[in-house]
């Protein structure tokens, strides 16, 4: 059984792939550059609100997920394009996971979910899409979110634009003034 996404208008730009990395369908290049989406997306020269990037470490970022299980769903990843959680070096690694706890307070901070899932898809067999670039899911969750679109339409529904959920998480980052 295929889950179907049931996107509104305000979606119909990102479904055109007017915006970076609109995933399905999207080119092998965006501005020139090759590799995954989220490499293209890193070197298409957009700005991070074009791109829903919600924060910039050193060896890290944090990005919406363009095709999220739930508002606030978003990936931390490293800028180097690699497979497999041991190819990371020990800056990353450490960045990664601590980056992934300030993930998951902006997310808890922005969006009061009631829960949360935290994972990492090694492999296509996993359920990995981006398989070539290791990223990990904080996926906000709430009591009652699988409702009667999915269970009956096969659908899911998504009640908030991309830019509003990732100008709500960066508000919400950890050490952001304005988040506190």
């Amino acid at each position: 059984m295929t889950l179907e996404q049931l996107w509104n208008g305000w979606r119909s730009a990102y479904v055109r792939g007017g915006e970076a990395g609109a995933g399905r369908g999207a080119p092998d290049t965006v501005g020139g550059a090759a590799g995954s989406v989220f490499t293209r997306i890193l070197a298409s020269g957009l700005d991070d609100v074009e791109t829903h990037i919600v924060h910039r470490g050193s060896s890290v970022f944090a990005i919406l997920n363009a095709f999220p299980y739930a508002s606030g769903h978003l990936m931390v990843l490293p800028y180097r394009e690699i497979a497999h959680l041991e190819d990371l070096n020990a800056a990353e690694s450490a960045e990664l996971w601590e980056t992934v706890t300030d993930a998951v307070s902006a997310v808890k901070r922005s969006h009061r979910p009631h829960a949360l899932n935290v994972g990492i898809n090694l492999g296509a067999s996993a359920g990995g899409s981006v398989v070539e670039h290791l990223h990990v899911h904080v996926v906000p969750r709430w009591e009652g979110d699988s409702n009667f679109m999915t269970s009956v339409a096969n659908t899911r529904t998504l009640p908030e634009p991309l830019v509003e959920t990732a100008a709500r998480i960066r508000d919400a980052w950890p050490g952001r003034s304005e988040g506190r």
